[in-house]
């Protein structure tokens, strides 16, 4: 019998064995617990003791002699919910301390198109995201993901009404153009071969730097400050690119 679910709900391997001992052998003594357990005698009390602590068990009393029996193992739903309803209570706490702690930040290394894949949703998929902004990207980059993953992360996009302004370099003209005719979407370009094989995102506090060469690779960066000064230098090509 695999007994690993039980270590996951919080139990300890001898309270497993002294709980399936007591469903096999139904109502009986600590003497009796103790033989078929095979643990030490102190081992046995310590987990019987715990056990009825987390409503696992039951006794009755024969004269002097306590006499165990396992709760029916539907018993677990009501020690899981009680588990539930305890994290709770805790809950609010721990939340306030993620929301008073400094500014996280983070960078984190992806590798291969899965990865990339993997950062371009994560940051479409943020908790209110108004606005992406992205400069690169050139044919290299198209052919590496394929124009239809691009066109499928960008409808995405869309129907989650994020606004993006991207500038590409000449060569995804074409790839532009088709983008544009969509909703909230602006793009400018600058010469062809600015870009190559990279694509830097901007989205929120999050910077991605995307490298679509060899098997490709992305830093995904969380620094709100490092963010911000990516936004200026986005700012500042886009005044210099054209339509």
């Amino acid at each position: 019998m695999n007994t690993e679910i039980l270590e996951d709900l919080g139990l300890t391997k001898s309270e497993i064995n002294i709980y399936i001992s007591l469903l096999e052998l139904g109502s009986s003594s600590a003497g009796n617990i103790l033989k078929k357990s095979k643990l030490q005698n102190s081992v046995v009390h310590r987990a019987i003791n715990s056990l009825i602590e987390k409503g696992l068990i039951n006794y009755v009393l024969e004269g002097r002699k306590k006499v165990y029996t396992a709760t029916d193992p539907e018993s677990f739903n009501k020690y899981i919910d009680d588990k539930k309803e305890r994290f709770k209570q805790i809950l609010p706490t721990l939340k306030k301390k993620q929301l008073s702690a400094k500014e996280l930040k983070s960078t984190t290394i992806y590798n291969g198109k899965r990865g990339i894949k993997e950062v371009y949703y994560k940051l479409i998929n943020l908790p209110n995201v108004k606005e992406y902004n992205t400069f690169g990207g050139g044919i290299e980059v198209a052919k590496f993901m394929g124009e239809k993953w691009w066109e499928g992360l960008h409808t995405k996009r869309i129907a989650k009404n994020i606004r993006s302004k991207q500038i590409y370099d000449e060569t995804v003209k074409y790839i532009g153009e088709k983008l544009t005719k969509k909703n909230i979407s602006k793009v400018k370009y600058l010469p062809a071969n600015f870009a190559q094989f990279q694509e830097t995102l901007i989205v929120g506090e999050y910077v991605a730097i995307n490298v679509f060469s060899n098997d490709g690779y992305s830093f995904l960066i969380k620094d709100k400050k490092v963010a911000d000064g990516y936004k200026k230098y986005f700012e500042a090509l886009w005044k210099i690119a054209k339509r």
